[in-house]
């Protein structure tokens, strides 16, 4: 069987899949989810066995340090993955839900009910917990998932996928709601974005690069995340350990990450009393800051930012730093330079924030907080499919309900239009 025959097979076995399993109850799905995350938990050494396969074809491949991290099944990681799927059981069910229900003049009474989407394409990168937040989001919101991981987590995503399908058929549902492309071969992502017929919407996870070739390539509705270039501004007003900790955090707790913070921004006031005390730390964790004229004023060892610092996803412990004359400042930076991503001010002065929160056009806008927080399970949706940064069809990180659509229903007594 060629490329194009085992993608279009999988995306027709996907869309029968999807029709059984938007009639399911909404128990059945649940315990099913439940069943994924023990048994990803009972055969966390099988799952570090085959993730080892890939570490170590990544390391003589020369990946990057963040990117093995994105890639490496630690137990820490299954124990989150098993803890998502918990947590996404323990959700409502959208599906079905009523949204608005109102009563027309001539007796009709029209309704707003949600449904699934069908069939999802994911498309992704390194990361192979995505195989689990995926399927378990989409099997909540009665949608069939069609998984393309990267070649370099091929092992790592089979093995994943083979657990919950098992999960699945010993629970009821069908299995081919969960399928995983087995093939690296490129084409099979060029066939996938042709199969508008079969796949409803499809999801990338990955570098600019990737998300770019797939919104130009594919035929399908597509969820864009170019970037994430993601910015603090510490206040005049702002508590200096308070400041010191969420800049710390947002860079340096995991770097390779679309939430980590890429550009400090810092009020002139209180400049050169903040980057000192900050520089200290970042220089303890190896972070190579790059500054502004002002900021290598202060800091006379830091590199010269450049222009495309500012539009930088560096995904690596690489900061740029900017001294700003007041908030009105960061926000024009954050609006010419920012990715839509996430921001966050830090700040004791209540107007300042509120003007923030408002003007600031971001999928996730936070006041004194680390930007980190800006992802589906810590935000209480369980897990995210992914992260919008465009305003259609959704936008932020995206949990259930933007995993579904909503359909008219109407009720009448013999109405007929005149």
């Amino acid at each position: 069987m060629n490329v194009r025959e085992l993608i279009h097979d999988i995306a027709v076995s996907a869309r029968d899949a999807s029709r059984l399993l938007a009639r399911l109850e909404g128990g059945v799905k649940d315990r099913a989810l439940r069943r994924m995350a023990d048994d990803l938990e009972a055969n966390a050494a099988f799952l570090k066995e085959e993730n080892l396969k890939d570490l170590e074809s990544a390391r003589k491949s020369g990946l990057k340090g963040a990117m093995v991290d994105r890639l490496t099944l630690s137990d820490r990681v299954i124990e989150s993955m098993a803890r998502g799927l918990r947590e996404v059981a323990a959700l409502p069910d959208p599906v079905g839900e009523v949204t608005r229900m109102w009563k027309r003049p001539n007796g009709l009474r029209v309704g707003r009910v949600r449904i699934p989407l069908g069939v999802i394409g994911i498309i992704y990168e390194s990361r192979p917990n995505v195989t689990a937040d995926a399927a378990g989001l989409c099997l909540k919101s009665g949608n069939a998932v069609v998984l393309r991981g990267g070649s370099e987590a091929i092992n790592s995503n089979m093995a994943i996928a083979g657990i919950l399908r098992a999960a699945c058929k010993a629970e009821g549902v069908p299995e081919r709601a969960i399928q995983v492309v087995p093939t690296v071969e490129r084409e099979a992502v060029l066939e996938m974005l042709v199969c508008e017929d079969y796949i409803d919407l499809i999801i990338p996870r990955g570098g600019e690069g990737l998300i770019r070739f797939v919104v130009d390539n594919s035929r399908i509705p597509v969820i864009k995340h170019y970037k994430g270039v993601c910015h603090v501004f510490v206040d005049a007003s702002a508590d200096m350990e308070m400041a010191c900790e969420i800049a710390f955090n947002a860079k340096v707790q995991r770097p390779g990450v679309c939430n980590a913070m890429e550009t400090l921004l810092v009020h002139r006031k209180i400049a050169r009393d903040f980057l000192p005390e900050i520089y200290k730390r970042y220089r303890e964790a190896d972070v190579e800051v790059r500054g502004c004229p002002v900021t290598r004023d202060i800091l006379e060892d830091v590199k010269e930012a450049t222009d495309e610092d500012w539009t930088e996803e560096y995904l690596d412990l690489v900061l740029a730093v900017r001294v700003v004359e007041d908030i009105d400042e960061a926000i024009a930076h954050i609006e010419r330079y920012g990715s839509l991503h996430t921001e966050s001010i830090v700040t004791n002065d209540y107007s300042n924030a509120r003007r923030f929160l408002d003007e600031v056009n971001s999928s996730t806008v936070m006041v004194n907080a680390s930007t980190r927080f800006s992802d589906g399970y810590e935000l209480g949706l369980g897990a995210e499919i992914g992260i919008s940064t465009t305003k259609l069809h959704a936008f932020g990180p995206m949990g259930l309900e933007d995993l579904t659509t909503r359909k008219f229903v109407v009720y009448g007594q013999g109405q007929i239009r005149k």
